[in-house]
């Protein structure tokens, strides 16, 4: 079998060779971390961890890295707004964010960097960047010069100019031309900054993707992939600083963009404002319908979000579930079958690859006694391949038996936030809704008083 990638670099399928024939590298965009994430920066990482299992089946090994942002002008405004230095945005955030892709069953990545980490790789790649004619310092701030790079623009398909033409792009006066971006800039005294050759300051959102790509992964990585929504300017501009650091080398070999969520008739964006937190559906609903969802659509197409879709994915995994349940007696261990590779190997085609799970759950339930083994080792590899089907059917359909103690001990838990509410000690009425959800535990605070029930 070969696997075959889209390569938004070429608009074209192409086969999908490594640099390291037993060693991918893989690099995607991660979160800025200064709130909860909403579930359409969830799909990137939900998708691009099955390309990540996936490429360590095909090829033995894989280096995958995905980055923490945790110096941002978001961030500091909201460090400011709460009177707390970014550390503490950022390691409350970040926490938040490993737990709520874990709860969607997405394996962290080999390497996860923060760029406050990298300040002086940061620094190393733009000094690199000035030497060779590709940005100069004004008035405190370092500027990537786009004009030096003569491909800029090849990856999103578009001329510099029209690429300019209604964006929101800072003519302030120390640039040479409006379309160039800013590497480095200054940081006043109320602003988090380290020491560099240009002054106290601190990096441009751009730049810490390229340096901790190469500081990780090499100067030449296989695959960069995210939200087309990055494409430009993010990925346009990691194009231009890496390859010009590095003396013309290619940056990235494949560029793979999965398409944004839809909700309520518009992309989701917390700019709209029309947004659904990971953070609150996991506590809404099984986490494991919410990652069916987003593997219900092809990566690159757009997904419509909505309640429905949720609840049609919660029966699916009803079915399926159903089917181990009925199987409970049968031994077997879990063989990806060759119809889901050949899926997942045609550019992650999951809709093809669900189709062939539930093909698969259908066999597996009209079987013979002799027969039922193999197609239960099928169901559950095809479960596997997806991150699915990965718990016992008791827990999925919350049958896991409890008793009239335990109600009462989280009857105590619940009283007590209530308690801490009116108390107005919300730091501990906090703790204590976390501790039920770590349980479990789903709230639903109503005017007849909080009712619980235990999260499938």
């Amino acid at each position: 079998m070969t696997l075959r990638l889209h390569n938004n670099l070429t608009r074209q399928l192409e086969p999908f060779t490594p640099l390291d024939a037993t060693c991918p590298t893989l690099y995607v965009c991660g979160p800025t971390v200064y709130n909860y994430v909403h579930i359409g920066n969830a799909r990137g990482p939900v998708v691009f961890g099955v390309l990540a299992d996936l490429l360590r089946r095909r090829f033995g090994g894989l280096r995958y890295a995905r980055n923490i942002t945790d110096v941002d002008d978001k961030i500091n405004t909201a460090a400011r707004e709460q009177n707390v230095p970014i550390s503490a945005i950022t390691d409350r955030f970040a926490a938040a964010y490993r737990e709520d892709m874990g709860a969607l069953g997405v394996v962290p990545p080999d390497i996860e960097p923060e760029a406050t980490a990298h300040i002086p790789q940061i620094v190393t790649m733009i000094e690199q960047l000035i030497a060779a004619g590709h940005a100069y310092a004004a008035e405190g701030h370092v500027l990537f010069s786009v004009s030096s790079y003569a491909d800029y623009g090849k990856l999103s398909r578009r001329d510099p100019d029209e690429m300019l033409a209604g964006a929101r792009v800072d003519v302030a006066p120390y640039k040479r031309e409006p379309g160039d971006f800013v590497l480095w800039k200054p940081s006043s005294d109320d602003l988090p900054g380290w020491a560099s050759p240009w002054g106290r300051g601190r990096p441009g959102w751009h730049i810490e993707c390229s340096a901790m790509a190469a500081a990780h992964l090499g100067e030449t990585i296989d695959i960069h992939a995210g939200g087309v929504d990055l494409q430009f300017p993010h990925h346009e501009n990691e194009i231009a600083q890496s390859e010009c650091a590095h003396g013309g080398r290619i940056f990235a070999r494949f560029w793979l963009h999965n398409g944004m969520l839809n909700f309520g008739g518009a992309k989701m964006s917390k700019s709209i404002g029309n947004i659904e937190r990971v953070h609150d559906l996991v506590r809404k609903h099984a986490p494991e319908a919410l990652r069916y969802a987003l593997l219900s659509a092809h990566y690159r197409q757009p997904l419509d979000w909505s309640d429905a879709l949720i609840e049609q994915s919660v029966r699916t995994l009803d079915r399926l579930y159903g089917t181990l349940r009925d199987l409970a007696a049968v031994q077997a261990a879990a063989v990806i079958p060759a119809e889901i590779e050949a899926a997942l190997d045609d550019d992650l085609n999951t809709p093809q690859a669900l189709a062939e799970l539930a093909r698969i759950a259908g066999e597996a339930r009209k079987a013979a006694p002799g027969e039922q083994a193999q197609w239960k080792t099928a169901l559950l590899g095809a479960g596997l391949a997806l991150g699915l089907l990965q718990q016992d059917p008791a827990a999925w359909f919350g049958n896991a038996p409890g008793d009239a103690d335990d109600d009462a001990r989280i009857q105590g838990l619940i009283d007590a936030r209530s308690a801490a509410k009116q108390a107005r000690d919300f730091a501990r009425a906090d703790a204590l809704r976390d501790q039920l959800a770590a349980e479990g535990i789903v709230l639903e605070d109503t005017a007849q008083g909080v009712r619980w029930a235990r999260k499938r």
